[in-house]
């Protein structure tokens, strides 16, 4: 018996390798060459599918752009609701307008002429007195004292006078004795009166009827020539100092009428007529100064407030106006969005507002004089106009927003 010690081949998967002699698997089937045409029909198949593919989103692309302007189309916005009123023509008052400030017709400085100790203040700061009410007594014993000795010279020089008459009747004494004693006499009277104005000057009084301010001096105080003691204002009586362009210079005249108004008591007129106008109109403003004068007896005015005037000319007739908040000012020029009623496609009345530009002259009570650009009877916008543009549809509110309520909430 004979063994086969050959050796044995195995694959990679642990079989045994094909023996030799042994039947080997078929090789595969050769590939069949791609022809031109073949190619060219799959180009063909490519391309058509991509032609509809570019038109399907084309055509999707088109259907949702018109179905978007279709809904837009149809569903347009609700009317934006906005307040109305009316263009009327009405007779208006007109004005100059210009900035003045109060002063008291008499106001002083109560001050001393001559230089002396305070001895007495019959007075309180605030009060009111009449012309000729002491206010202080300055020291005054020297002028007092020197009265006296100069009374009983005068005494002596009339019974010396007297006496040298009675010679000179006689023939006893001549003429230059009695005159020397008549010029004595004089002199000694004249310097009375000198001693008295002194006294009198230390004794201060109120030059007219008014009010005193705050006091500045006290009981022993020295005081010189000048010095501050107290202010005194006759409130009774105001002028009401202002200016105005030379333009306005034939509308003015002596006598005409002036509103006041003040920041402390707003809301109210106080009436004046001008008193005084300045013949010179100042070379630097080209302003001419103009003084009214109004009666202050109810002292609700004080000197040195601030003052809105205004100078009352004829009124002027037939003059077109809007409400204030009507009126859109713009650097491009004033406007207002006018109301009127249009039919639509479907032929249904729409109210719709147009931009109209306007000219616009002065105010007055919360309206504005229109000059040009509207008629009477336009029915403009007061409010919502900041939501509209030229064309846009609106309905007319219940209620005006801008319009202020009866009462204000109390805290």
């Amino acid at each position: 018996m004979t063994l086969d010690h050959s050796p044995k081949t195995e694959t990679s998967f642990g079989h045994p390798a094909s023996e030799p002699g042994r039947g080997t698997p078929p090789p595969p089937p050769p590939r069949k060459p791609v022809t031109r045409g073949r190619l060219t029909l799959r180009i063909v198949i490519t391309l058509v599918i991509l032609g509809l593919l570019g038109a399907g989103l084309y055509g999707f692309n088109s259907f949702r752009a018109k179905a978007i302007a279709d809904f837009f189309a149809n569903n347009k916005p609700p009317p934006t609701p906005v307040a109305l009123a009316e263009a009327t023509v009405q007779t208006i008052p007109k004005y100059l307008p210009a900035i003045g400030t109060l002063q008291a017709a008499r106001q002083v400085t109560v001050a001393p002429e001559v230089a002396g100790r305070v001895e007495r203040i019959p007075f309180e700061s605030g009060s009111r007195v009449k012309a000729g009410d002491p206010l202080v007594q300055l020291n005054d014993a020297t002028e007092q004292a020197d009265l006296l000795a100069q009374r009983a010279q005068a005494r002596l020089a009339e019974l010396n006078l007297e006496r040298y008459r009675d010679l000179r009747r006689s023939q006893a004494t001549p003429q230059s004795n009695v005159d020397q004693y008549q010029a004595q006499l004089d002199e000694i009277n004249a310097n009375m009166k000198r001693t008295t104005a002194l006294i009198g000057q230390k004794l201060i009084k109120a030059p007219f009827d008014g009010e005193l301010g705050i006091r500045q001096v006290n009981v022993g105080d020295y005081v010189n020539p000048g010095a501050t003691i107290v202010t005194l204002t006759d409130l009774s009586q105001l002028y009401i100092n202002f200016t105005l362009p030379e333009q306005a210079l034939p509308k003015l005249s002596v006598g005409q009428g002036v509103l006041i108004n003040v920041d402390a008591l707003p809301g109210r007129d106080f009436e004046a007529k001008i008193t005084t106008i300045e013949p010179q109109v100042s070379a630097d403003t080209r302003a001419v100064k103009v003084q009214a004068t109004m009666d202050n007896r109810e002292r609700q005015l004080r000197p040195g407030m601030f003052a809105s005037v205004r100078v009352v000319l004829p009124p002027q007739p037939n003059t077109l106006t809007v409400p204030e908040t009507a009126v859109d000012y713009t650097v491009y020029g004033d406007s207002v969005f006018v109301a009127t009623q249009k039919k639509t496609e479907d032929g249904k009345e729409q109210m719709v507002v147009e931009r109209k530009a306007v000219k616009t002259g002065d105010r007055l009570a919360n309206r504005v004089e229109i000059r040009s650009g509207l008629n009477p009877g336009d029915r403009v916008v007061v409010s919502g106009q900041l939501k509209l543009d030229n064309g846009a549809a609106v309905v007319e509110a219940q209620s005006n927003p801008l319009t202020p309520p009866q009462t204000l909430p109390q805290n």
